[in-house]
């Protein structure tokens, strides 16, 4: 049943994600500035932190505080917490490693590992098409990877870590997608925003006797720079902004007319990266990501048909009246 709160404004929707994602790349930029002198582990307790104030007023002025704070699988949130937080370590590491718009070709690889998932975990039924579109995906990026994989070009340097640790996040966020099929059975979206935030600081701060874990145990006991304080800190409330942006645009769209701008991330990394840190995506990287692009449009494209004759099979199966 359609909720009263939402309706259909194309324009609004897409203004949003597209904000949304753009602030989700500036964020990246900041963690990647400050990534020097702040270890992945802390960059993702202040980042979780710093948004959980952002959210808890936001479901506070929406009239979801309520839903937002009850949970039902607690577990599952848990579980949830423990991969996504481990995803966005990772590529936060991978961003101290390689550029931004590497990264981010490189993060593309998450549907095309859903799909599988869905098939290995969740026993749909995934024909040749989208098994076709999830093989372009990951040739592309193989192309983004090779460079980093080449013995000749330095396999086994810091450049290779990165892309491996940015692929592995690629792969526990496929994860966290099959998860949250199950979640949003029985909790609501609120909580599921809010608690990851939580479980992601208490998480993240566990790994502070490691010395955050990367890169050097010292800076466990030490606290940034006032400048890169602030960009951390920024970093933690523009992501709480985007993850309100993403939730508000789905209100006034449907998934299946939005998911495609998700790529737009591309673009706005590529710009970033040359403005901010001169970096030039480079033509496996071009190639790479225009096959990854592809291969998850069409996957999108077979979703919203394959919904579409869901929706007419139960119009002629389910007649009302």
């Amino acid at each position: 049943m359609p909720s009263a709160m939402t309706q259909h404004i194309p324009s609004r929707a897409i203004a949003l994600k597209l904000g949304a994602v753009f602030l989700i790349m500036v964020m990246a930029a900041l963690i990647k500035a400050a990534s020097s002198d702040v270890p992945p582990g802390q960059a993702v307790f202040f980042r979780s932190l710093f948004a959980i104030p952002v959210i808890g007023i936001w479901l506070w002025q929406q009239g979801h505080l309520h839903d937002g704070l009850r949970v039902n699988n607690p577990l599952g949130h848990v579980w949830r917490g423990l991969f996504g937080t481990t995803a966005m370590g990772m590529t936060f590491a991978g961003l101290a490693l390689l550029p931004l718009p590497e990264v981010t070709a490189i993060g593309y690889a998450t549907p095309m590992f859903t799909v599988l998932f869905a098939a290995l975990f969740l026993g749909e039924r995934v024909r040749l098409f989208r098994l076709s579109a999830v093989g372009l995906g990951l040739i592309g990026v193989m192309i983004v990877m090779a460079p980093r994989l080449s013995v000749t070009d330095g396999f086994g340097t810091t450049a290779t870590f990165g892309a491996l640790m940015v692929l592995t996040a690629s792969i526990l966020r496929a994860l966290v997608q099959i998860h949250l099929r199950r979640l949003v059975q029985t909790d609501s979206t609120s909580a599921i925003v809010f608690y990851f935030s939580l479980t992601a600081t208490c998480i993240s701060f566990l790994t502070l006797p490691l010395g955050w874990i990367f890169p050097v145990p010292a800076l466990a006991w030490t606290l940034p720079s006032v400048q890169v304080f602030a960009l951390i800190i920024s970093a933690g409330f523009i992501g709480g902004v985007a993850q309100i942006m993403i939730t508000s645009s789905y209100r006034y769209g449907t998934a299946s007319m939005l998911a495609p701008f998700d790529y737009s991330s591309m673009i706005f990394a590529s710009i970033i990266g040359w403005v901010v840190f001169s970096e030039v995506p480079t033509q496996a990287i071009l190639i790479g990501a225009s096959l990854v692009i592809a291969g998850g449009v069409l996957i999108i494209w077979r979703e919203r048909q394959l919904g579409l004759e869901r929706s007419r099979t139960r119009s002629v199966t389910d007649p009302k009246g």
